[in-house]
């Protein structure tokens, strides 16, 4: 086993799952795409058979740029990866989940993330992920005030 580890710039926010089919690429931008026109993304999907390409989509250049460059290190059948900016995952977990291809989301965040990659005869698989740090201590009463305040700043609560 090996980690591959994701580049993550600021402002980005990175989603990995599998799918199975070529057309997921171009069904993952159409979910993406129709959950605002604000966002601004990358798609990388690895095809599993036929030619086995790193397809490729998305409405930012640096985007699919580093979604194909993710997907290629991670070299998976059947993964994806979709980079994200001005959009919380939030915003298009559902319409990715709700994809026919998409058979399962293993992250999403903004945090340092590592892809936990299995290598076999047959190829390679995603196992599992690293998705930041341990935890630091156990949330005190003055964290969790200021959790509260942060969800209604950014206007997720009332």
């Amino acid at each position: 086993m090996s980690a591959v580890p994701l580049e993550m710039t600021e402002g980005v926010n990175v989603i990995v799952g599998q799918a199975h089919f070529v057309k997921t690429v171009e069904d993952l931008h159409e979910a993406l795409a129709s959950a605002g026109p604000h966002v601004r993304f990358g798609v990388a999907f690895c095809e599993a058979s036929g030619p086995c390409l790193v397809r490729r989509s998305g409405n930012d250049p640096d985007l699919v740029a580093l979604a194909t460059g993710s997907a290629e290190a991670i070299g998976a059948g059947h993964a994806f990866v979709v980079y994200l900016r001005e959009a919380f995952p939030l915003s298009v977990l559902n319409a990715l989940k709700q994809v026919p291809e998409v058979c399962t989301l293993f992250c999403a965040t903004a945090n340092p993330v590592e892809i936990v990659v299995a290598q076999t005869d047959l190829g390679r698989a995603v196992v599992g992920v690293v998705d930041g740090l341990p935890p630091a201590g156990i949330e005190t009463a003055a964290d969790e005030a200021e959790r509260k305040a942060l969800l209604r700043r950014l206007g997720y609560k009332l």
